[in-house]
C-alpha cells in the first residue's frame, strides 16, 4: 500500500496482481507475462475489501468500491461500528458491512495504517494481512507496467458475435 493505492497479490490469481486505486476509484487486474491488463470490477472481492480508508469514515471508501464492482443501492447499503478489537499486536475498528446485493463482511480496521488488517467474510472465510513492513514503496509496484494493452472482454465478446462460431438466442414469439 502507498497512500491511497494497493497491490494485491494472491495465489488465486498467480499469473498476475491486482492495482486498486482508493482516489479514482479502480481496480485492475494486471497480466503481465501475457501483456494485458484489464478492468477488475468484478473479478474479486478482495479490491472492494482492502482498500486504504478514511479510519473516521471507512464505510465511505468500501461503499464507493463496492459501487464500482456493481451498481449498488446506497439506501440498501449498510456499514456500521461494531466496537473494536485486535489483530496480531495492533488495535483495530471493527465495522460489518451489508452490500445491497445481500453479500456482507467484518472488517477489523487499523487506524495508523488506514486499511483493514483483516476481513471475515458471510462464509466464514478470514483473510489476514500478515508479514506487514512500514516502509516506502517502489511507485512502480502501483503502475501499470508499459507496453501492456487493455483487454476489454466486451469487444471479445462481440467479435464471437461476429464469427460463425455465434448462435443467436431464438427469437421470442
Amino acid at each position: 500500500m502507498s497512500d491511497s493505492k494497493v497491490r494485491i497479490e494472491t495465489t488465486d490469481f498467480a499469473d498476475g496482481f491486482f492495482l486498486v486505486d482508493g482516489a479514482e476509484p479502480s481496480a485492475t487486474f494486471v497480466r503481465p507475462r501475457a501483456k494485458v491488463f484489464m478492468e477488475a470490477r468484478q473479478s474479486t472481492p478482495l479490491t472492494q475489501m482492502f482498500v486504504p480508508l478514511d479510519p473516521d469514515e471507512p464505510c465511505r471508501q468500501w461503499q464507493a468500491m463496492a459501487s464500482l464492482a456493481a451498481p449498488e443501492d446506497p439506501d440498501k447499503w449498510q456499514c456500521e461500528r461494531d466496537g473494536e478489537g485486535t489483530v496480531g499486536d495492533r488495535k483495530a475498528d471493527i465495522y460489518r458491512i451489508v452490500a445491497a446485493s445481500g453479500t456482507s463482511f467484518v472488517g477489523w480496521v487499523d487506524r495508523g495504517r488506514r486499511f483493514p488488517l483483516q476481513i471475515k467474510a458471510a462464509d466464514g472465510a478470514v483473510i489476514v494481512v500478515e508479514n506487514i513492513r512500514d516502509e516506502p514503496q517502489p511507485a512502480q509496484s502501483f503502475e501499470i507496467p508499459s507496453g501492456l494493452r487493455k483487454f476489454d472482454p466486451r469487444a471479445l465478446i462481440d467479435r464471437i458475435r461476429q464469427s460463425d462460431v455465434w448462435v443467436a438466442p431464438p427469437a421470442s414469439e
